[in-house]
């Protein structure tokens, strides 16, 4: 069976994994990909791989397909999601981000069933955590909003995710293209100046902090220009080693998947043949 143009005829599991996540953090995808059969089970498998790097890039999946509150309860219900959620958390070999990011979608997706007891609750808990990820309790992780200079297309985006990927401590991020922003997850113990230092060194974009005053107006501050020692990722492999990176062809796969509907369908059924195929013989 030949595989639909959009991937290689036989794609590994990190590059399929990378796609949907890339997919899902269009939020006009993310309905999509939880209502197809096989998607999010292929996700939930991904969970348990061995290669941590697939781990990661599945939870950063589910992070984006929960921030869909249309979503939560289906992908709490799906067989083995919650159950995998915990064993990467309680998985002594798990990296620490990895298992910071698991709790989270973990918080979210149990979080969900409030609703169900009292809808009105439900929204005032909601308001108060502003936005999913915005307002976690966890005292291992802060949550710096950063207004980032160049952040203004795709391939600017893939930039800026390969540099902070590669910072040892970021858990998250979540790219708000519209306004140039991106809100950034991190171990409380790194420093908000290692994301500006990162982004500076892409030499195209440049951060600035968004934090409000006392009256709620939100400001930017500037990071001082010294840059400040960047430690690296090494609980992880290089994220995106060159060979498999989708990156070059992420462009053209997002951008029509963002503007033709029809054209994630497509991918999203390949995807799912290439996860029936790999997982269920």
């Amino acid at each position: 069976e030949k595989m639909n143009s959009t991937m290689s005829e036989e794609p590994d599991a990190l590059s399929v994994v990378n796609q949907l996540r890339d997919l899902a953090a269009d939020p006009l995808n993310r309905r999509a990909i939880v209502q197809d059969q096989g998607c999010l089970p292929g996700l939930i498998l991904f969970l348990d791989h061995p290669n941590p790097q697939v781990v990661h890039s599945a939870l950063l999946a589910l992070r984006y397909l929960a921030e869909c509150r249309a979503n939560r309860e289906k992908m709490k219900s799906e067989l083995g999601m919650m159950l995998s959620l915990q064993n990467v958390i309680q998985k002594t070999t798990t990296p620490g981000e990895t298992k910071l990011l698991a709790s989270e979608v973990y918080d979210v997706l149990q979080s969900c069933s409030l609703s169900e007891l009292d809808s009105a609750s439900e929204q005032n808990y909601r308001r108060r955590k502003a936005q999913f990820f915005l307002g976690s309790s966890n005292k291992r992780a802060k949550t710096v909003v950063l207004h980032i200079d160049g952040l203004d297309d795709s391939s600017r985006r893939n930039l800026c995710e390969e540099a902070l990927l590669k910072i040892k401590g970021v858990i998250s991020f979540t790219f708000q293209m519209a306004v140039q922003r991106c809100v950034v997850r991190i171990r409380s113990d790194l420093k908000a100046e290692a994301l500006a230092t990162a982004i500076a060194s892409t030499k195209v974009m440049k951060a600035q902090q968004v934090v409000k005053s006392e009256s709620g107006e939100e400001m930017l501050v500037p990071f001082q220009d010294t840059p400040v020692e960047v430690e690296q990722n090494t609980d992880l492999p290089e994220y995106l080693p060159e060979d498999e990176s989708p990156t070059k062809e992420q462009d053209k796969a997002v951008s029509r998947v963002g503007s033709h509907p029809e054209g994630a369908a497509s991918w999203l059924s390949t995807a799912a043949n290439f996860l029936s195929r790999s997982f269920y013989w």
